[in-house]
């Protein structure tokens, strides 16, 4: 399984690079991540920016090769880094760009104009993703199905209307207007939030969907009858919002995927939302994070997630997919910027 990678997280057992091996890595990164193409000692040579001769290179990515580093996709081919070889460089040498005030002009605007509508808001997050990284941009809410309800209040707001107050998990909460039968006082209110607590804390949200429409206890008293019967119609729906992402053509458009059938395999996974939207809220919140060569499912394989778990009660996530290759020193910083306009905007 992928584990979250964040700059600046040193291990124990990363290998210990000269300078000049950690300026040899870097060159390979770029050169290969601009051209897709496996990168050899000529080719760096010819870069003119290390001050090294052709076979002092090749020993320096002998080297890298022997810590993992890199790995030849050939024989007679170059060298490209290897999955723990992008882990290593987004933990330690990867350097995120400083984005201009226009490009941050533009994120907050464009977000903010979206930001009437959780869906619209989280749809045009994932577009501005894609539009500026030209990766796939992903975002979604995650379902609140089976956060464990907390908490049950009802609150009259006239004779045949009333509010359910539910509290979800830690923090969260959900709210169903109820068009009742016929009027209830708010004592009978009272008397039938305490039973509604006695029969539904402590279960699952899927689960107190199910209990209002068919355990026994709530049927006995002909209130606590037309109010379960009320929220049951109310709540037509899961409370969840999907995984929405934007930009196929970006990713089409990557040599990785010139393979029509390997395509349309990520694009499969991307539409079921598994297991991207349980990779993108298991993380820290608040902090960008790169999972690097994800193997949660073969059509993931060689590609990377830098996502953002935004923080507060609806567990909500950013980010965008691409190959092992992607512009790290870009995604990170403009997900970031996405997902704390995001975390602003997105109504608690």
């Amino acid at each position: 399984m992928s584990h979250p990678a964040f700059p600046g997280g040193l291990h124990q057992e990363d290998p210990d690079l000269s300078p000049r091996q950690r300026e040899v890595f870097a060159a390979v990164v770029e050169l290969h991540g601009a051209s897709a193409h496996p990168v050899g000692s000529e080719t760096l040579a010819d870069l003119g920016r290390i001050a090294l001769s052709s076979a002092s290179i090749r020993s320096e990515l002998a080297g890298l090769e022997s810590a993992g580093l890199l790995e030849r996709t050939h024989a007679s081919a170059g060298r490209v880094p290897s999955v723990k070889g992008y882990e290593f460089y987004v933990r330690t040498l990867v350097v995120p760009a400083v984005l201009t005030a226009d490009l941050v002009e533009l994120v907050n605007e464009t977000l903010t104009r979206s930001s009437r509508d959780v869906e619209h808001l989280l749809h045009e997050a994932s577009r501005l993703l894609s539009s500026l990284t030209h990766q796939l941009g992903l975002a979604l809410a995650a379902s609140l199905e089976q956060e464990t309800l907390t908490g049950l209040d009802l609150v009259a707001s006239d004779e045949r209307r009333a509010l359910m107050v539910l509290n979800l998990g830690p923090s969260a909460v959900r709210t169903l207007a109820l068009e009742l039968e016929s009027p209830l006082e708010r004592e009978e209110l009272a008397e039938v939030a305490g039973v509604l607590r006695e029969r539904l804390l402590g279960r699952a949200l899927t689960e107190v969907r199910d209990r209002l429409a068919s355990d026994p206890e709530l049927v006995r008293r002909s209130a606590t009858r037309m109010v379960a019967r009320a929220a049951a119609e109310s709540w037509a729906q899961p409370v969840s919002t999907p995984l929405f992402s934007a930009g196929t053509m970006h990713i089409a458009e990557q040599p990785e995927f010139a393979s029509g059938s390997r395509l349309g395999s990520l694009l499969r996974v991307v539409e079921s939302g598994t297991p991207l939207d349980r990779l993108m809220v298991h993380s820290v919140e608040g902090q960008v994070a790169v999972r690097v060569g994800l193997d949660e499912d073969s059509a993931l394989s060689g590609l990377s997630l830098v996502s953002y778990l935004l923080p507060g009660p609806v567990r909500a996530a950013v980010g965008v997919l691409g190959p092992l290759r992607m512009d790290y020193a870009l995604a990170l910083p403009v997900v970031d910027a996405v997902g704390a306009r995001v975390t602003e905007l997105l109504p608690t």
